[in-house]
């Protein structure tokens, strides 16, 4: 079947139809940079990176833009109050702009240790200024939106459409359900596209309406439209953004005369002790930390685990136990390409069947609205096949397929295996070569009823992460328990 998502839009399944054949435009909401990455922040660009690949995979182009916040993020959301970036560089004693650049980097580094590829454009909000303003003056002019003591609102009186993304009504946006009135505004659910920048406020430009700066919600609407055009494709981000963040992109866009998404894609939460992640809280696991004391494979692995609209209970049983399967599905890997290398001309029934069945389950899954947990279900349910085919020891043409699915779906698609990781724990050639030497004076030490030599490389080898099996056919190792 096609590709189908649950399009937040129409709150539906859907077919996904790309507006220009054999092109892709999709804009993920990216990070206000003020601190380093949780693991909360991984899970979106993940699901999306899982998106992005499949679409690829399906022979489409793909420009895919996620933004930079670097301006306009204030601590609340009453169109009050420091801007998120400002206040952080006043507790470091830095530029806003170091403090920016520090935690975008950090993001970066800890989404490449991920596997996550980098979007094709990553605008930053202070890099576009000129646009926001012009689109500003768009919705002044026709008359969505007004001035008011040097700071800019839409006026969502004026757009019937408003909360149709959200399904929230004027009755759930009433003064005081949510934020504190701003007594400037005509209408308390109005919100900032510019604001009056105070004498002390650290990030400001001149504007038409004097100086300031932009607000949240008006760097999106403004630099998805720049880049990937009217009318685009797909806008993703997380559930907490779909109000207001989402419902004021898409207010902002259509008042001002633009087509804006078609879809709209949201992940749900990651849970520390039953609460969302968050910054603000301090409930939080960060990823520098993960990967202080786990291969970040595993995390990329446990969040894959779960269907993206699903929440996400973050444990360390439930990040053990991914690591056991991943594990699982690397030494499959690791066994068919050892395999391989001395495997005589030929084909395997039995494997041959297994591997259509996993390519067929693999694909419904991910177009099942991207169930990532189904496709890692397919994967082990083949590794069982697999695992009876080896016994029977299969031709080197159904070996050959069988590494090339798991090149092409357990990376190519999920982003599992990166070179790093096949080099260093799939075991490269040095590291085949090392253990295989080792297994050989092992068992010379045991015909030679050394038992003491062969069990101390036995334990040495377990201490570093590799478990031997003797089996008739000789020792066999593999990576982890």
């Amino acid at each position: 079947m096609p590709l189908q998502i649950y399009n937040t839009l129409t709150r539906r399944k859907e077919e996904f139809v790309p507006g220009t054949p054999g092109y892709v435009g999709i804009y993920v909401c990216g990070p206000t940079v003020y601190g380093d990455p949780h693991l909360g922040h991984a899970r979106g660009p993940i699901t999306y990176d899982v998106l992005r690949r499949w679409l690829r995979r399906q022979g489409l182009r793909v420009r895919f833009v996620s933004n930079i916040t670097d301006v306009g993020h204030l601590v609340d959301d009453a169109d009050e109050g420091e801007d998120k970036i400002a206040r952080r560089a006043k507790l470091e004693q830095l530029e806003p702009m170091e403090v920016a650049e520090k935690y975008t980097w950090s993001y970066f580094d800890e989404l490449a240790a991920l596997n996550v590829l980098r979007p094709d454009i990553a605008p930053r909000a202070t890099g576009h200024i000129l646009e926001q303003q012009a689109l500003t003056q768009e919705l002044i002019a026709k008359g969505h939106a007004y001035e008011a003591n040097g700071s800019v609102y839409f006026s969502v009186n004026s757009w019937p459409q408003y909360g149709k993304l959200s399904g929230r009504t004027p009755e759930d946006e009433e003064a005081g359900a949510r934020v504190e009135v701003r007594e400037e505004k005509r209408d308390p659910r109005d919100f900032a596209l510019w604001k009056r920048a105070n004498p002390e406020h650290l990030m400001r430009w001149p504007s038409p309406w004097g100086v300031g700066f932009p607000g949240w919600h008006i760097e999106c609407s403004a630099m998805s439209l720049k880049y990937l055009g009217e009318g685009f494709d797909l806008h993703a981000g997380g559930i907490d953004l779909q109000f207001p963040h989402h419902e004021a992109e898409i207010a902002q866009a259509e008042a001002a005369g633009h087509a804006f998404a078609r879809y709209w894609m949201h992940h749900n939460h990651v849970l520390l002790n039953g609460q969302k992640m968050a910054k603000s809280t301090g409930n939080l696991v960060l990823l520098s930390q993960l990967r202080g004391k786990h291969e970040p494979m595993y995390v990329r692995f446990y969040l894959l685990q779960a269907h993206y609209r699903s929440v996400l209970d973050f444990t360390d049983e439930g990040l053990e136990a991914a690591k056991n399967g991943y594990l699982r599905l690397l030494n499959a890997y690791r066994e068919v390409h050892h395999r391989l290398q001395a495997a005589p001309s030929g084909h395997h029934a039995g494997l041959e069947a297994a591997l259509d069945i996993l390519e067929r389950d693999f694909e419904t899954a991910l177009n099942d609205d991207l169930n990532t947990p189904q496709a890692i279900a397919a994967l082990f349910a083949f590794v069982t096949e697999l695992n009876r085919a080896l016994a029977e020891r299969p031709g080197r043409e159904s070996l050959a397929r069988a590494e090339r699915v798991f090149t092409e779906l357990g990376e190519g698609v999920l982003g599992l295996f990166p070179a790093r990781v096949l080099e260093h724990q799939l075991g490269g050639e040095l590291l085949e070569g090392l253990v295989q030497m080792l297994l050989s004076v092992r068992e010379e030490a045991r015909q030679n009823r050394n038992f003491k030599l062969s069990d101390a490389i036995r334990d040495r080898l377990i201490e570093l992460g590799v478990q031997v099996e003797d089996t008739r056919e000789g020792p066999k190792w593999k990576v982890g328990a």
